[in-house]
């Protein structure tokens, strides 16, 4: 087995998906054969990654964040870097993915009595993710503190402790009480898992970082842990895909832009960094707007993201009065794209007759475009060869979508996907539907939709970028943490 360490969190979203990306990227730089690992994730945002041993064309899911990891590890992704994904659906249950593929739906109190079998799973992946390799780092989910849930964990401490991999905590100091996090995680740990940790990291500081100091001592004199180091803001961080849904919450409109683009953030909101390379454009104002807030009457674009729970979200966004605004927004001439569930929702109507996605089993559509979805059983999870219809450009990204799709609007479709007809528009061209994933990741592409919106887009070169954000990122972590340590300690 290759050597390993593990960065576990004292709460969530401390930041550990950006330094686990971070440091692969810095062991890469220094000649290592490095993968990512995460046991269990839990986040509608989706990746597709290879399902080694199967034929060609096998592919299944992963959370993007482990995708994120493999880039920078610059290795493909494969589903054994994420061998439990869960997906939520409602707010007491998840579709639970098992190396890739959908193993079926669990409820919050069901689902920690499958973790014993779980557990299996995620140490078959871990002997695999390994082979090959000089190195593994393991990213820990939500708080190894959450000692009521210690029994069954295969995410945090069960899964270190059985695989014998030593832990870095990691201490988020911008939401404040770091001190008091890191040494109550110490506190409350069983001895066992006390043992596996080999010290801490504060992450997220602004300012003078020698102000810590005392802060570092104090935590030594509870803990007695080594610190290896405090990270500033990684302002390179907001220039990567974002996992997280918790993020949503921090979006906020920036200065006035050439073209607004409002997202509904919807409940279910899936694979929403969809619109990053929008938002890396410098005349595009991208504006999530959340539920109970209208959109915006100024927006030129609405974009309706995908979806886990397209029925539900359907629901929701009626009762937001998002479609009266909807409406209101093309009669102005505004234009819209819906990407995989939020094409869906554009239809005519919505039907569910398995149940799927839960116990409503249809809801009349936002009838922007004249078809029909049906759920269907078979997910469909695959990266895509793809160009645009309507601009004769190359496209690039990759579909998960459960569903069928058809109607007259069809006959216009927006894309060809690996050769077959994908999406609908509209009469007037200004409503787009389509199941890729990654449409604006596509530089030509996008340059030329902003131009068709009388906006100048282009010269960015998106997934160049992402790269050297990565690069900056794993630069910042070198110059601030005792890397060479970290590494050291692996085994």
């Amino acid at each position: 087995m290759a050597k390993a360490i593990m960065l576990q969190g004292t709460g969530s979203d401390v930041g550990k998906t950006v330094l686990v990306a971070g440091l692969c990227r810095a062991a890469k730089n220094r000649g290592l054969k490095v993968r990512p690992f995460k046991p269990q994730n839990m986040s509608n945002n989706a990746a597709v990654a290879d399902i080694p041993g199967r034929d060609k064309g096998g592919e299944g899911e992963i959370g993007r964040g482990q995708w994120l990891q493999a880039l920078a590890c610059g290795v493909r992704p494969t589903v054994h870097m994420n061998p439990v994904l869960l997906k939520p659906q409602s707010d007491i249950g998840s579709q639970v993915v098992v190396q890739g593929k959908v193993h079926g739906e669990a409820r919050a109190r069901d689902y920690q009595a499958m973790k014993a079998e779980l557990m299996d799973a995620v140490l078959e992946s871990w002997a695999k993710v390994g082979e090959g390799a000089d190195l593994v780092i393991v990213e820990g989910a939500g708080s190894p503190a959450e000692i009521n849930l210690r029994s069954r964990d295969i995410a945090n401490m069960g899964f270190a402790t059985r695989a014998n991999v030593p832990v870095i905590l990691v201490g988020d100091i911008d939401r404040g009480g770091v001190i008091a996090s890191v040494a109550g995680t110490h506190l409350i740990l069983p001895e066992e898992d006390r043992r596996m940790i080999v010290g801490y990291l504060i992450n997220k500081f602004r300012g003078d970082v020698s102000l810590f100091d005392d802060g570092i001592k104090a935590i030594d004199k509870f803990t007695g842990w080594r610190c290896f180091g405090v990270v500033p803001w990684l302002k390179a961080a907001g220039r990567l895909p974002s996992e997280d849904s918790v993020v949503l919450e921090r979006l906020a409109s920036g200065e006035k832009r050439a073209l607004k683009v409002a997202v509904p953030m919807l409940a279910r909101i899936a694979n929403f960094d969809d619109l990053d390379p929008l938002k890396a454009e410098p005349q595009v104002e991208v504006v999530f707007v959340p539920p109970g807030k209208r959109l915006p009457e100024d927006a030129g674009l609405v974009v309706i993201p995908g979806s886990k729970s397209t029925i539900g979200d359907l629901i929701k966004f009626r009762e937001n009065g998002w479609d009266r605004d909807l409406l209101a927004h093309r009669k102005r001439g505004g234009h819209v794209v819906g990407i995989c569930g939020g094409y869906q929702m554009l239809g005519r109507m919505v039907r569910d007759p398995d149940g799927i996605e839960g116990s409503v089993t249809e809801a009349e559509g936002l009838g922007l475009l004249d078809i029909e979805t049906v759920m269907e059983p078979e997910k469909t999870v695959r990266n895509s060869s793809a160009h645009s219809v309507q601009f004769g450009l190359p496209l690039e990204g990759y579909e998960i979508h459960l569903g069928r799709t058809t109607g007259p609007d069809t006959a216009r479709p927006s894309s060809i996907l690996n050769g077959v007809e994908d999406g609908a528009v509209s009469a007037d061209g200004k409503v787009i539907g389509t199941y890729l994933h990654g449409l604006f990741s596509a530089d030509a592409f996008r340059a030329a939709y902003l131009e068709s919106l009388g906006v100048k887009g282009g010269g960015i070169d998106y997934r160049a970028d992402v790269e050297k954000a990565l690069d900056e990122v794993a630069a910042e972590l070198e110059r601030h943490l005792d890397c060479d340590a970290i590494f050291g300690l692996a085994r």
